[in-house]
């Protein structure tokens, strides 16, 4: 399996907070948050793992670059303007040939969980796609995710409607085909993941939610806490 993580934001609101590190560098488990997420990607068999970073931030590729795992490992550095416009980036290092996954570097998870996830769409040949998903909302701007009791996904909701429980979790799984997607978004001029996700389900391709306990998007100081909390087993 090859992934891509995209490890290029400023993490802003956790600067305000008083965090001097830059985000990805914060530490989770005794270690920065992107190097536990590569550990746990490696150990799952990743045969590549592509990181953008920003070049603001050289200590995270720097960080990256000692790291010495099993899997191929190529960091990317380049100035973003969005988590979009970083996949774009990411785009031409992923390996088109076959289905991916990508996330953020501040998502925290548990990782039987995220096996589990990876293990049932690789055994998926029906779905062109899984999205993480979750009833666990902390997210300041959540995207709602509207999928039927099978867990075929149907759409992607700015706002809460009655009968949608989950949001994403910022974990996408896909076929090569969203990588052409990709560049239409890219070229009309799309810049945000949620347009580009609609953009997904209307070109017909078959999304499934697959149903996490909790994914916590690390954005502020308390976010970490609750992440510190969640990892050691003492909040589910």
């Amino acid at each position: 399996m090859n992934y891509a993580i995209i490890a290029a934001g400023e993490g802003s609101r956790m600067s305000g907070g008083g965090e001097i590190r830059p985000k990805p560098l914060v530490e989770l488990d005794g270690q920065p948050m992107i190097s536990r997420l590569v550990g746990i990607l490696d150990s799952l068999g990743a045969e590549k793992i592509s990181v953008i970073t920003n070049p603001a931030m050289p200590d995270v590729a720097a960080t990256l670059r000692a790291l010495k795992p099993a899997a191929r490992l190529n960091v990317i550095e380049k100035s973003t303007r969005g988590s979009m416009e970083s996949f774009h980036a990411l785009a031409p290092d992923i390996d088109a040939g076959k289905p991916f996954c990508l996330l953020t570097a501040d998502s925290v998870f548990r990782p039987e969980e995220f096996s589990q996830f990876i293990a049932d769409f690789e055994a998926d040949t029906d779905s062109d796609g899984y999205m993480a998903v979750t009833t666990y909302i902390a997210d300041e701007k959540p995207l709602y995710v509207a999928a039927t009791s099978e867990g075929d996904i149907t759409g992607f909701l700015d706002n809460a409607v009655p009968g949608v429980r989950y949001v994403s979790g910022g974990i996408y799984m896909l076929r090569p085909a969203a990588l052409e997607i990709l560049a239409d978004c890219a070229a009309a001029g799309v810049t945000r993941m949620r347009d580009f996700q609609r953009a997904l389900i209307a070109s017909g391709m078959h999304l499934k939610a697959w149903q996490f306990t909790k994914i916590i998007d690390v954005d502020h100081p308390s976010d970490l806490a609750e992440a510190r909390r969640f990892t050691s087993g003492g909040d589910t």
